[in-house]
């Protein structure tokens, strides 16, 4: 008897079952004939993707034609006022694209203002190394301070003993995905000292970030994947089951990335401290948003050390820190788990060696900067910028739930995401590039988010927004059969069941980024 015959009467009890039945069983066929055809249709996605690459590398390199290269040292050094000249040009180019407020995170603060005090400090500690503590003392002042500040605005009580197991202590690294790599290795490391596990596991949402996975094959660290609910959430049931004797530590973000939505943080670190693990919430985007607004009447659920079970974080300074690009803070729960990301040798004939992150030397003027910006910025400075941010936040949230056939993802605050039953989303992201957005395709679901900064918040931006997606959904719903711009290559990826194609593809983009 064949599996359609077993199926007979159940249509009327269960139509769904026999639909989707009938749909699997007409897939056989097809399947069957493309598996003969798999290097053919490889080497045409490859061709597609040549002529992709080939329409891309123009803009990856739009100054091939004006700017003199230099592939090998030249003969006789150019003159800096030359040197100079030609970087002002290339600043001039490229400073609009960012500082009329039309691209989704990036630049968080841009006020010339602060970008000229913040260069200052540069200059000012640009010999500064904090690998050499007894040269650069200064390095250490800023950093320490600034591990402080961060872990006193993250929930670290205000007076706490320092001699205390419990400290909320910390590094500065070069930014979000080192922290989150730091404290990974902490965790595999203490694992295998501690309890000998040699076959570690993390749990994650499928919504953390890609630095995760980067930790897992760095580390040799198995990466346990839950996926998120309706709401962008991830499913604590869910993690309760992944969890067994290799696992190391939970994961939850604060908020995510793609859609802006933070994990049942309170939940997850209970379910983690009952089992005696380690929870690290990723606050790297949202770590200095989050506090203030808060403290501004948001809705915000505890994500961070007041919440006994999480015993790590990663915060970014470069991001709504309104450092320069190149400083982010790990904290840890106590001393001893910080000590276990710590690296020293004790045999090496050049000296007894030792750095807290994984870089040895490191640009102590970036530290000095991030130091400066925290304190230029104090509590009032980071509390009206959080306003202004969530007040736009909420006038583009609107804007897109005015728009039918839209829909977001989610309860975000600032980082605001969109999907589509009825419209292409990514063909919508090409016209808004068009007029000069640059937004953030997402894939699992196709989606698009705008992640809102100061730059936003400039007046007429807002209303600007709202009016080119309005356009946006008119062309895509006038033109159903326009095939353009970066649109096809986001849904190929999108869908691609080959990921080694995709995966092909971001290896060649790396390559071109690298063509001098």
């Amino acid at each position: 008897m064949s599996i359609m015959d077993r199926l007979e009467g159940l249509p009327q009890k269960f139509p769904g079952l026999v639909r989707a039945a009938e749909r699997a069983l007409g897939l056989f066929p097809f399947l069957e004939r493309q598996a003969k055809n798999i290097p053919a249709i490889r080497r045409a996605l490859e061709a597609e993707y040549d002529s992709v690459m080939s329409r891309l590398e123009h803009s990856l390199k739009p100054y091939d034609d004006d700017f003199e290269r230099y592939r090998s040292l030249p003969a006789s050094g150019v003159s800096r006022t030359k040197i100079l000249r030609d970087m002002r040009r290339l600043l001039e180019r490229e400073k609009p694209a960012w500082e009329e407020g039309f691209v989704s995170g990036a630049v968080y603060h841009g006020d010339q203002e602060h970008i000229a005090f913040l260069n200052k400090v540069y200059a000012l500690n640009s010999q500064s190394n904090p690998l050499h503590s007894d040269l650069w003392p200064s390095a250490s002042k800023f950093e320490a301070e600034i591990v402080s500040m961060t872990a006193r605005m993250l929930g670290a009580p205000a007076y706490a003993n320092p001699e205390a197991a419990s400290e909320i202590c910390g590094a500065v690294s070069s930014g979000g995905t080192e922290s989150i790599l730091l404290a990974m290795k902490a965790y595999r490391d203490r694992a295998q000292s501690r309890f000998g596990i040699t076959q570690p596991e993390f749990v994650v949402p499928s919504t953390a970030h890609a630095a995760f996975d980067k930790a897992a094959r760095y580390f040799g660290i198995r990466k346990r994947t839950v996926p998120v609910d309706e709401n962008s959430r991830v499913d604590v049931s869910r993690v309760a089951r992944a969890i067994n004797g290799n696992t190391i530590c939970l994961v939850g973000s604060a908020p995510n990335f793609p859609h802006g939505c933070i994990d049942p943080i309170e939940e997850l670190s209970e379910l983690a401290r009952s089992h005696g693990i380690g929870f690290h919430t990723d606050a790297c985007l949202g770590g200095f948003v989050l506090p203030w607004a808060e403290k501004l009447g948001h809705r915000v659920p505890r994500f961070d050390f007041r919440l006994p079970g999480v015993t790590s974080m990663s915060a970014d300074t470069h991001k709504f820190g309104y450092a320069a690009k190149g400083t982010s803070v790990v904290l840890y729960r106590g001393r001893e788990l910080r000590h276990f990301q710590y690296y020293t040798t004790t045999e090496w004939p050049g000296g007894m060696y030792f750095s807290p992150t994984f870089a040895g030397s490191r640009p102590g003027a970036l530290s000095a900067a991030c130091w400066a910006a925290m304190v230029s910025m104090g509590e009032q400075g980071y509390l009206e910028a959080t306003r202004k941010i969530l007040k736009t936040a909420t006038q583009i949230r609107n804007a897109i739930e005015r728009v039918p056939g839209l829909r977001i993802i989610g309860d975000p605050l600032w980082v605001i995401a969109f999907e589509s039953d009825q419209w292409d989303v990514y063909r919508i992201m090409d016209f808004m590039t068009g007029r000069g957005w640059n937004l953030n395709g997402l894939h699992k679901p196709p989606a698009v988010h705008i992640c809102v900064t100061l730059r936003h918040t400039a007046p007429g931006v807002a209303g600007r927004f709202e009016r080119d997606l309005l356009a946006a959904v008119e062309h895509v719903r006038a033109n159903p059969a326009e095939k353009s711009g970066m649109a096809p290559v986001y849904g190929m990826a999108a869908t691609l069941p080959a990921r080694s194609v995709v995966k092909d593809l971001l290896e060649r983009y790396m390559d071109v980024l690298y063509r001098p």
